[in-house]
């Protein structure tokens, strides 16, 4: 796994790691744009956070359905507030 992670500038190996915190970007999301299966994400993870944040990550999406497109009950990924209308 870590012979794809050499081709990925610095630069995308951070929007990587910041797409995988984001709760409403799904692993899906990630593959699109970098070819990242959840398995080589996991291990991209591993290699590059401490051992205490990669552990924190690992816990924070285990239940998450978000992470997931076909798990999701919902379609759009940003809520609107009918109060924050633009007019």
């Amino acid at each position: 796994m870590k012979l794809y992670t050499h081709t990925l500038s610095e630069a995308d190996i951070s929007r990587i790691v910041e797409m995988a915190w984001e709760d409403r970007t799904p692993f899906d999301a990630i593959y699109a744009q970098y070819c990242l299966n959840e398995a080589t994400l996991i291990a991209l993870m591993r290699s590059h956070l401490r051992s205490s944040s990669f552990k924190m990550w690992r816990k924070r999406i285990a239940g998450r359905t978000t992470k997931h497109l076909s798990k999701r009950g919902f379609r759009v990924g940003r809520f609107v507030c009918p109060s924050q209308r633009t007019r």
